[in-house]
């Protein structure tokens, strides 16, 4: 029997108030792999990260997590689902240290205080670097990492990024993407959005283009080149 994919999006379609913003958006994210939804400004791809994770219900569509019917379903259960979400801006303390931002994500996970502490400095050596600094006195590539430090202590089965290289130095988002091609490879499905294309299809298997509220291609990196180009309007991806 074939392993239903991590992740299975059917013709989502999603508006704002009277306005439709999502168009019947359809694709898969397969086990263990690294999928980029791509598209610039005003694509839809926060959108559909937004009813995935159970923010906006959508108006149409399915939505089935491990094989399993989960439309409609609230956030909780999303997360009891194994899908994670690292939302645009992080979502991390500020002003609480490294250390405590970890103390407190026990408390959503089964894992001990002093375990999340160890996967994270086996993960992350520089946050043990930091661990008695402010959060929000980080760097934002350091930011970045307490963030995904958090959502792989709940021990995720799906994992979505919301543009991991917003505001970031070239240098950062690459090592940062390198800790993405190395959580895939520990069996965790990643759902990354991405609004400079060619950052996240250096790791990812998959891409998924979007434009104007559709999904105008998917495949593999190689195969979606001339669709990605035209949702950039010929602009650099």
């Amino acid at each position: 029997m074939t392993e239903p994919n991590a992740l299975d999006v059917v013709d989502l379609t999603a508006a704002y108030g009277r306005i439709e913003v999502l168009h019947g958006v359809t694709f898969s994210v397969p086990r263990g792999s690294v999928v980029a939804l791509l598209g610039p400004n005003g694509a839809g791809k926060s959108t559909t990260l937004r009813c995935i994770s159970g923010q906006l219900e959508p108006t149409a569509g399915h939505l089935h997590i491990g094989g399993h019917h989960l439309n409609g379903a609230a956030a909780d259960r999303l997360a009891r689902a194994g899908l994670c979400t690292i939302p645009e801006g992080r979502g991390i303390f500020p002003n609480l240290s490294v250390e405590e931002n970890l103390r407190l994500f026990a408390f959503t996970t089964a894992n001990s205080d002093q375990e999340i502490r160890e996967i994270t400095y086996t993960q992350f050596p520089r946050l043990q670097e930091r661990r008695s600094q402010l959060a929000g006195r980080l760097s934002g590539g350091e930011q970045q990492m307490l963030a995904m430090a958090r959502a792989l202590a709940t021990s995720p089965a799906i994992l979505m990024l919301d543009e991991l290289s917003m505001g970031l130095a070239p240098k950062i988002v690459e090592n940062l993407y390198g800790i993405v091609a190395d959580i895939a490879r520990t069996g965790v499905s990643v759902l990354v959005v991405e609004q400079f294309a060619r950052r996240a299809l250096a790791v990812a298997q998959y891409g998924v283009v979007m434009a104007g509220g559709r999904v105008t291609a998917v495949g593999e990196p190689a195969d979606i080149q001339d669709e990605l180009s035209a949702a950039y309007l010929g602009g650099a991806a």
